[in-house]
């Protein structure tokens, strides 16, 4: 017979622990079903994290995972979900190995992939130069050389909060710029420069930045970059399952994190622009204790 589990948890990270915690200390039988690659797992710290800040995500990580262990109740497998249904009594989970998993409920907590720009050298520094969020990051880098990649509103709005720790920033539109007049009299304004030349690539050592290297042979050095890039979901299975996502992307969901298909929930990343350890955990752990409210109250 299959195992089966009062809630399987599809992603081991930060808010797939948490919710796992809470749920561990429910005394509920939970399944951790994670692939081992977080989306930071190239960024060497973390910020905005009490009692954490400017601990490496590794490092947390690890000790997360120490804890969440000492619950018996919380098993972790190693492995990929890749198809998910919905079954007379809850869900049924079909990992890369070919096993079937069943649960009462079903958490997803898979977080999402950037699709960086094409350029040479992005993805090597990409989390520990190049960055997504200046609130995370800015701080470091203040007063830094910093740049912006990117070539319409979101490089605007970007470039209207580096401001705030940095005089010396530049756009590179990577071609031909798409800013407005009004947008490039407001960036004058404030000494904002725009480099409209073909990126070639991006030179680095080991992930920091050190130049950039255009198509036409010139380089500008730069100490710290910003790029706001698309997404895509990292798990296709809670559209496929039927959950519903928002305008931008993101998995919707209630207030106690529940998707618009009953009985499967989303926390972290998947779930809202947030992208913070702080509140990947907090929704975790809104998950968790939502999740044992429902089971505690079917079972009373």
């Amino acid at each position: 017979m299959m195992p089966v589990f009062d809630v399987i948890i599809v992603g081991g990270s930060y808010s797939g622990m948490a919710a796992a915690t809470a749920l561990g200390r429910a005394r509920r039988q939970v399944l951790v079903i994670d692939s081992g690659k977080p989306c930071n797992i190239q960024t060497p710290y973390s910020h905005n994290f009490l009692t954490r800040d400017g601990v490496a995500p590794t490092e947390i990580a690890a000790i997360a995972k120490q804890q969440v262990l000492q619950y018996p109740t919380i098993t972790f497998l190693g492995g990929v979900a890749i198809k998910g249904t919905k079954t007379t009594n809850g869900f049924e989970i079909i990992i890369a190995s070919g096993e079937t998993l069943a649960a009462s409920k079903l958490v997803f907590a898979t977080g999402i992939r950037d699709m960086l720009p094409t350029v040479p050298g992005m993805a090597e520094c990409w989390g520990i130069s190049v960055l997504h969020c200046p609130f995370c990051h800015g701080y470091e880098v203040r007063d830094e050389k910093t740049g912006i990649f990117g070539n319409d509103e979101t490089a605007f709005e970007l470039a209207s909060l580096i401001t705030n720790w940095t005089d010396d920033l530049t756009i590179f539109t990577n071609g031909p710029s798409n800013l407005s007049a009004e947008q490039n009299i407001k960036l004058s304004s404030h000494s904002i420069k725009v480099i409209e030349k073909e990126i070639d690539l991006l030179e680095n050592q080991a992930g920091y930045l050190d130049r950039v290297a255009f198509k036409d042979g010139t380089k500008t050095w730069l100490k710290a970059a910003y790029v706001r890039s698309p997404f895509r979901q990292v798990c296709p299975l809670p559209e496929s399952m039927g959950c519903t996502l928002n305008d931008d992307g993101y998995i919707k969901t209630d207030a106690f994190q529940e998707t618009s298909v009953p009985g499967i929930f989303a926390c972290g990343d998947n779930t809202n622009k947030l992208r913070t350890l702080a509140n990947a955990i907090a929704a975790g752990t809104t998950t968790g204790m939502s999740i044992s409210k429902q089971l505690m109250t079917a079972e009373f």
